[in-house]
Formats: structure tokens, sequence, C-alpha cells
């Protein structure tokens, strides 16, 4: 709160009066760089970044002696090999084509189509771990004559 003397008199002449006026220019200062930072400052903590991933090229690796291929379609239906399938019976199924080897070290091969959802992919990568299949091998196009350039 700020003050002033008055100036008129002789024994009023140091009598004290107060200002209850508020200065409003430093509030309107802060404020406005205030403003000024959080407009710089909004866009960049938004992340609007498009990515074209580029595709994998890994060599080759031996395949095991009878490889079980899953094999998603684009409308969401699931074959093993060439059987279909359902995601309620896909563990009872795998066990049937791998036989008395042991779930945990066998080897499962992934194929989707590229249109399909990701929702269905995971659902399927649930129904495999559920089941004890951990050990999953997605496969893909193989891109490696473009990437060598020919």
């Amino acid at each position: 709160m700020a003050a002033k003397l008055a100036g008129s008199g002789g024994s009023d002449r140091y009598q004290v009066e107060q200002n209850s006026e508020i200065n409003v220019t430093p509030f309107v200062d802060v404020m406005l760089v205030l403003l000024i930072i959080f407009m710089v400052a909004a866009p960049l903590a938004s992340v609007n970044v498009e990515l074209k991933l580029p595709t994998a090229v890994a060599k080759p690796r031996q395949n095991p002696p009878k490889p079980v291929y899953i094999s998603i379609q684009k409308g969401g239906a699931v074959y093993i090999g060439d059987f279909p399938t359902d995601l309620a019976v896909i563990g009872e199924d795998l066990r049937k084509q791998v036989g008395k080897r042991d779930p945990s070290k066998e080897r499962i091969f992934i194929r989707a189509d590229k249109e399909v959802r990701y929702g269905t992919f995971m659902q399927v990568m649930n129904a495999l771990q559920d089941n004890g299949f951990y050990s999953v091998a997605l496969i893909g196009q193989d891109d490696s004559k473009a990437a060598a350039g020919g």
C-alpha cells in the first residue's frame, strides 16, 4: 500500500494519507510475458511426427525341422498352417501341431496381412502366451533385393 504526504497548511504538514489505488501495470506486464511463454511452448509440447518406418532386412535364419505358421487375414480369420482355427481353441490346435515338443521352446511363425488391425494381432499374441507359446517370430515381405538396390 502506498502513502502520500499532504502538502497544505502548517499543522497538517506531515499528515500521511493512504492511497488505495492499485498499480496494475506490473501485473499486466507479468501476464503478457507468461502469455508469450505459453504461446511459444504449447506447440513444442505436442507430438505430431509422421513416420514412414524402414523395412527391416535381416539375414534369413534356418527354419526348424517342422515350422508352425499362424496366418491372420485382413478380416481377422486365423489359420494354423492351412487349417482355420479360433482364438478360443488356438492353444489346443497348436499342441496338436507341435506334438510332444515343449511349447515354451517351440518357435511359432506369425504371418499377418498388412491391413490387419493391431487389436486382432494382439489377441492372437495373448492367446499364444496364455497357452505357453513364448517364442514367436514375425514374418514379413522379403525386400532384401530392393534394399540392396537390385
